[in-house]
């Protein structure tokens, strides 16, 4: 019997039906032989699975995957056991590194406080006060992610050519990356209840300080969960820092990586940068706190009341319209003049050639993804435990690294083990598989934990096997899902930048690849077509977060 897809109601339904209906007959049966005592037992029995579920096997599936995400972190411990402790000095502690650090304590000290300004202000605004148009700002608050990090600084130094430095790079970074910590601040406003502003205000509280006193506090979590998205960026970002000429860790290493291949020094580079990653991990758990933030009480909270700003209504909305304009007017203005200048011209085959390669790239890697977080999702929510939370975490961990990282650690173990997939497609799909586990994760858990696990216990004692249960009905259930996992992965592949730079076989071009490359010999007016098609493809996943960030507040 094949349960139909379209219809999962009737199937459910389909389902407990011919288990009630069995689960009677065999009461009957019993009865009629006069064995009364176990009738409860074995009626019991016909609605649990005729085996147990397949911990085993998913929790065999979830190990392969989290051994394969500790390859880069391996692969480091490896490195510094080949070199010896005595090179390790020489390539680690040295003024080049203390420089880098140096840069990298700058900008993250700087960029990531700013960010947390002007994301808490703008979610303020659009969330808890009578601005006008306060959905379109919201909107235009989170397009810049449509606009990758290397294309915002693409159009500032067309803009302005002279842009360089620390302060250039802090000013762009805060452009391209505080919609991370928009979204998760907005939706926590969204959530929260406004009847502990209440209780402090009748406390004599004034406003500014219910707000620093009573509402900050509760945004902790939020602020930390997009600090460290943003610190990891700055850590991975690449193209960014390079059209600015600012020194980081990931553009020391790609550079050392094309001057001396697999050299000891980039490998050096890359442990210490997987150390920054590592701590800012630990210090994001120390800063988060295990305070509790949950609603208790009887009803639902209700509705807050926004705000009225009166007289200080021109300013706030001059704060998104002006940001509006840095984030998304410059770039799209940007790209339409070198669009027009260089006209029909520019829109050559080998633009529809390197589309079609991104496209193909980006939904084979994210199937993969997807494919390869199944296991670990499942087992997440249908057999949460002391292994699944160790598992969960390697999965989770090797999408905080560089994809420079990931490259090298790949570039060193094919050239030295399996030469001949070196720099072949295989290679490249496993490392966007490693960088986008987590956003496939994501999703993919989110729709399994709405598949009542009942529904694979009553397939089961119809006869089905626990995997054929978990394909035919879990799996079926969690389709939407596994869509969304998939964009997620697709669109983060559409834009990655040092590994497919890395890893990509000879002729092989992405977008993000082939913009790089015209950029890099200053043949603006030819990149062009390159960025705005990857603006294009990266639209879809602003509008899918923006929609996620609504629903999860219940609007």
């Amino acid at each position: 019997m094949t349960i139909s897809g379209n219809r999962p109601s009737k199937a459910v339904a389909f389902l407990f039906q011919r288990v009630k209906a069995s689960a009677l007959l065999q009461d009957n049966r019993l009865l009629a032989s006069g064995n009364e005592a176990p009738v409860a037992l074995r009626a019991a029995r016909m609605v649990l699975p005729r085996g147990r579920m397949p911990h085993a096997s998913v929790i065999l599936l979830a190990t392969v995957v989290a051994i394969l995400s500790l390859v880069p972190l391996g692969f480091i411990g490896w490195v510094t056991y080949d070199v010896g402790w005595e090179t390790v000095k020489a390539l680690v502690f040295r003024p080049r590194v203390g420089e880098l650090l140096v840069n990298t304590i700058l900008l993250e000290s700087i960029t990531i406080p700013l960010s947390i300004a002007l994301a808490v202000t703008l979610a303020w605004l659009t969330e808890r006060t009578d601005i006008p148009l306060a959905r379109l700002w919201a909107w235009l608050a989170i397009a810049p992610l449509a606009v990758p990090a290397f294309v915002h600084s693409y159009a500032w130094v067309s803009l302005i050519p002279g842009m360089r430095g620390l302060q250039s790079g802090v000013f762009v970074s805060v452009l391209a990356y505080y919609p991370f910590l928009y979204l998760p601040v907005a939706a926590a406003l969204r959530r929260l209840d406004p009847a502990i502003e209440d209780a402090a205000a009748s406390l004599g509280l004034n406003p500014w300080r219910v707000f620093f006193r009573a509402v900050l506090p509760q945004l902790r979590l939020a602020i930390c969960g997009g600090s460290l998205l943003i610190a990891l960026h700055l850590l991975s970002e690449y193209g960014l820092f390079v059209m600015i000429r600012f020194d980081t860790f990931a553009t020391a290493i790609v550079d050392q990586f094309q001057s001396s291949y697999n050299s000891p020094a980039s490998n050096m580079l890359g442990g210490v940068l997987v150390a920054c990653c590592l701590f800012l991990l630990g210090f994001e758990v120390l800063v988060r706190g295990n305070e509790r933030y949950a609603r208790v009480g009887s009803g639902s909270p209700r509705p807050a009341d926004r705000r009225r700003l009166g007289w200080f209504v021109v300013p706030a909305v001059l704060l998104p319209f002006i940001l509006a304009i840095l984030t998304l007017g410059v770039p799209l203005v940007t790209l339409g003049r070198w669009l027009y200048l260089g006209g029909t011209d520019i829109w050559r085959i080998e633009v529809g050639s390197a589309f079609l390669q991104t496209i193909v790239l980006a939904i084979v890697g994210g199937v993969l993804a997807t494919i390869a977080a199944a296991p670990m999702a499942w087992l997440s929510v249908r057999a949460p435990g002391r292994l699944q939370r160790v598992l969960e975490a390697c999965h989770y961990y090797v999408g905080s690294l560089p994809g420079v990282v990931v490259a090298l650690a790949l570039v060193t173990i094919t050239v030295r083990l399996v030469l001949p997939l070196y720099q072949t497609f295989a290679t490249l799909l496993v490392a966007y598989v490693l960088l986008f586990l987590p956003r496939a994760m994501v999703g993919l858990r989110a729709s399994i934990a709405q598949a009542p696990v009942e529904l694979e216990r009553a397939a089961m004692g119809l006869g089905r096997t626990p995997g054929q249960a978990v394909r035919q009905i879990t799996m079926r259930l969690a389709a939407p899902g596994a869509a969304a996992s998939v964009a997620l992965a697709a669109l983060g592949i559409t834009n990655e930048l040092t590994a497919t730079l890395m890893l990509s076989p000879n002729g092989v071009d992405t977008l993000a690849t082939k913009f790089w490359s015209l950029t890099s010999e200053i043949d603006y007016v030819s990149a062009a077509p390159y960025a705005f098609m990857m603006v294009v493809l990266s639209l879809p996943l602003t509008l899918m977060l923006y929609t996620q960030s609504k629903r999860t507040a219940g609007q």
